[in-house]
């Protein structure tokens, strides 16, 4: 039997859908990021179940939050901002490195036909995995290993996002672009200026370009710890 919501429950939810709304208009779409299918999945993706209890209450702060394990959660503009340039269409199978919570594979799979997910920290993977599947994105696979040589079996992908930052690109991620495909990474060494880096397979062949500064946290490779 269902069980009626109370006023206060009620207006907590209230109180968080009213801060998300905000978080998109003040925090994203005041900065320059208008495509409306990113805003209209932002509003909807509930951050605060992808951080931790104690962090919920800043879950739509203009701020990374720390995930657990060394890992964080990136502020809600760079994830915006990243997926508006990743450009995905309802019909793209769509790879990410570095799950994490899962938050941005969740955006991604309100935007994409198909998402697959690598995350090399078990407890991150398995805890994204399962929450995932509690909230219904059916259409997102996760999988633990190591992102650097990307998930072959399910290549070619028509757009690959990296949550982490690495020195250089790895040169499987660049490979398993289908035709026409993009690739979105942060590029960089800690302690050094790391730039947003827009890849993309075109007739011609591979061009690279930098976009914006910003810092992540090093991109894993092996078993960690």
């Amino acid at each position: 039997m269902l069980m009626a919501c109370t006023p206060l429950a009620q207006n907590g939810r209230d109180d968080i859908r009213e801060r998300r709304l905000d978080m998109v208009e003040r925090q994203i779409r005041e900065r320059g990021v208008t495509d409306e299918r990113v805003l209209d999945v932002l509003r909807a993706v509930p951050r605060e179940r992808f951080v931790p209890e104690e962090a919920a209450p800043h879950a739509y702060d203009d701020t990374p939050l720390a995930i657990g394990f060394g890992q964080t959660i990136s502020q809600p503009y760079i994830v915006a901002y990243m997926t508006e340039v990743l450009g995905v269409e309802p019909t793209h199978r769509v790879l990410e490195i570095g799950t994490g919570s899962g938050y941005q594979a969740a955006i991604l799979g309100l935007l994409a036909r198909e998402v697959y997910t690598v995350e090399i920290v078990p407890g991150l993977a398995r805890a994204a995995s399962a929450l995932l599947r509690e909230l219904g994105y059916s259409n997102v696979s996760v999988r633990e290993g190591d992102g650097y040589a990307g998930w072959a079996e399910h290549a070619p992908f028509d757009r690959i996002i990296v949550t982490a930052a690495p020195d250089e690109i790895p040169r499987p991620l660049i490979d398993q672009l289908a035709p026409a495909g993009r690739l979105v990474i942060p590029v960089g060494s800690q302690g050094d200026t790391q730039w947003i880096t827009i890849v993309e397979r075109t007739p011609a062949g591979v061009v690279e370009r930098r976009t914006i500064p910003v810092q992540f946290v090093p991109f894993t490779r092996g078993k960690p710890g």
